[in-house]
């Protein structure tokens, strides 16, 4: 996890109505998004994850894209976005996104009843985007195999660990003084 320590460390921190926010290629797509990086990311979540009997890679759009995309082409499973436009298809599920910056409307696609999933995102701050998907699949009635979310950033309110949810993560980091500070290299397990 050497690459993704150093460029958590090296990333820069905005402020969002009073939230303090890392600019990050895996959270953000800039600075640029090194293959070495996303390579050392996708090779830890296949050894992280339950995969064995996972259907389907379920991600929010936009930032789980890129990730997932990796993943499923790692290991050959099927990926299905959560969008955030709505497409009026049978059987779309709408769920609010609420992060610690923004609220938004999502919508969950082609995903169904019995089906096993694996949740990947970038990023676990407030837990409201990961929550709101999490408790939708619940609806749906698919089974959530694991959750997996790239970076935990800690100190904070967690609407995941309030819901019950478990997520496993590959690095926790906090933001201390305007700068990311890590938190546990070896993340939730």
């Amino acid at each position: 996890m050497d690459k993704l320590k150093q460029s958590l460390l090296d990333a820069p921190i905005i402020e969002k109505n009073g939230y303090h926010y890392f600019v990050h290629p895996i959270s953000d797509g800039l600075p640029k998004l090194e293959p070495g990086l996303l390579r050392e990311i996708v090779i830890r979540i296949i050894r992280k994850a339950e995969l064995e009997d996972v259907d389907r890679i379920v991600t929010p759009a936009a930032m789980g894209i890129h990730i997932s995309t990796a993943v499923s082409l790692m290991t050959d499973i099927p990926l299905t976005v959560i969008r955030k436009r709505k497409y009026g298809l049978e059987d779309e599920v709408a769920i609010s996104q609420q992060t610690g910056y923004s609220e938004n409307e999502m919508y969950i696609n082609d995903v169904r009843e019995g089906e096993r999933v694996l949740v990947i995102d970038d990023v676990l701050s407030t837990g409201g985007t990961l929550a709101a998907v999490l408790t939708a699949l619940d609806d749906i009635g698919a089974e959530v195999i694991d959750t997996v979310a790239v970076i935990k950033k800690v100190g904070g309110e967690n609407k995941v660990d309030d819901a019950g949810y478990d997520v496993k993560t590959l690095i926790n980091v906090d933001v201390v003084d305007g700068e990311v500070v890590i938190v546990d290299e070896e993340g939730d397990s």
